[in-house]
């Protein structure tokens, strides 16, 4: 395969699950993301990495709000930045 037929092709985003009618569909918006993605910038990837972690945390924090409906704002914090640590050491194995 030549490097720019590579470049062309998307790593496959699932494998062994049951293909329904769309997945055609799905397949072609994966592979027009992932080659989306190949074309930007490093900074652009940078700044949307950035906002993917603020998202991330935002949306754990409700989960651990509605978890601990009874903790403090600060303890949610608290809460939302062990559970950062955490993913941190576990991906450092």
């Amino acid at each position: 395969m030549s490097e720019g037929a590579l470049k062309e092709t998307a790593a496959p985003y699932r494998t062994g699950e049951a293909r329904s009618e769309f997945a055609p569909l799905i397949d072609e918006l994966y592979r027009e993301e992932v080659l989306a993605a190949r074309r930007m910038a490093p900074e652009e990837k940078l700044i949307l990495g950035e906002r993917l972690f603020r998202w991330a945390c935002a949306i754990t924090l409700e989960g651990i709000k509605l978890q601990h409906p009874e903790a403090s704002e600060a303890d949610c914090q608290r809460m939302l930045r062990e559970r950062v640590e955490l993913g941190r050491k576990l991906e450092a194995r």
